[in-house]
Parts: C-alpha cells; structure tokens; sequence
C-alpha cells in the first residue's frame, strides 16, 4: 500500500488498501500498450494521479447512494480513486477516446469495482442524471458548464448541494468570472503538503436544480 494516501486517508478499510496498491502496477502494464499517462507522471502516480484525484473527497463525502459523473476522464481519474474510497457510490465515467475507456474498463474489472461504469461517449450525448459532476481539468470552465446542463438529480442528500467537483490549477479568478453560478475555491495546499499541489484547487460549482 503506499504510504502517501495513508498518510492523507488513514481509515481505508484493508479491502481499500489492497485495491490502492494494485493501481500504479494496473495502469504500468496497460500504459505499455496504450499511453493514458505520461512516463514522468508514472513515476510521481500515487501524489500526481491518485491523491490529486482523492483532493474532491476533502471537500465532499459522498452519502451512500450518491451518483456521481466523471465527465473526460482519460485514463480513469478522478473517478477510479473516489469509486475506491467510496464504495457505496455509482459513478460513471465517461470519456470520447475509445482507447481510453477500455483501460477503465479494464482497471475497474481487475480491481471488481462493481460501483464503476464506462462509456465510450461525448458530454454532451449522456441523458442521464446525477447528484455530482466531478472532472479534471479537461477545459475551461465556461467551456465545461454546458457540458453539465440538465444533467442534475433535483433530490440532494448530500452535504453539498448538488453540483460539480473540478479539479483544477493556476489563477482561476478570470476563468471563473463568468460562472453565473455560486461557487467556492478549495486549494489543496490546505490538505496535502506535497509541492505538487502548491497551485491546484478543487473548485465546487453549486447548481440550482
């Protein structure tokens, strides 16, 4: 198990653990074959990928039977690391490369993640809905929001109201001014004291349903 998400998530279960240390070795072997993370990114994959990914479950526990989208997800982050940790979630990842979707797939199975699902698919072609939109930096912001229209269950049983998780780095304050909705900035800084995460942010996007 590696020791940097312990250090951050010390109440994983073992079934957790044993799922978290088998990730970096997964994606290594299927990265081989088709190249979903850069070979740099490999080296640092529990900080760059796995907790940077895990950075949305600082802000937001999901409630057992929450539905959460993961909108791009490329190789299957942040959605992979939050379906371990929250185990009694559905999330969906969703993604327009084929190549991709099949090494989520083939992650979620190895690990029998049955809380996972995949699709090969645009944004903008999924019709159903959720209580969470969570992403990782696939765009800006004002191009990301239509991505998420009508895509948000009215019920909301979580501690936040429903909206979207973006994982995100830089200066935001000019992306974001065009957001009509209310949102927060979360830096990562607050919770994780790698370098790695000195400008990266979770940005939570309140939706009205």
């Amino acid at each position: 198990m590696n020791t940097l998400i312990e250090k951050y998530f010390p109440h994983l279960t073992a079934d957790q653990k044993a799922k978290f240390s088998r990730l970096k070795d997964l994606y290594a072997e299927w990265n081989a074959q088709i190249n979903v993370i850069s070979r740099k990114d490999l080296d640092d994959f529990y900080e760059r990928h796995v907790l940077h990914s895990l950075g949305i479950a600082k802000i937001m526990e999901f409630a057992p039977g929450s539905s959460v989208l993961d909108i791009g997800t490329g190789g299957g982050f942040p959605g992979i690391p939050l379906a371990i940790l929250f185990p009694e979630t559905e999330f969906h990842l969703v993604d327009s490369i084929g190549k991709k979707i099949k090494v989520v797939k083939a992650v979620a199975e190895a690990l029998d993640l049955k809380n996972v699902r995949a699709t090969h698919a645009r944004a903008e072609d999924i019709k159903e809905q959720y209580d969470f939109i969570v992403s990782r930096a696939v765009t800006a912001m004002p191009a990301f929001m239509p991505w998420t229209k009508g895509k948000f269950l009215k019920r909301s049983i979580n501690p936040l109201n429903n909206g979207i998780l973006y994982l995100k780095g830089g200066d935001l304050k000019e992306e974001l001014a065009s957001i009509k909705h209310p949102y927060t900035i979360h830096p990562l800084k607050e919770f994780f004291k790698e370098e790695f995460f000195e400008t990266k942010a979770v940005v939570y996007v309140k939706v009205n349903t």
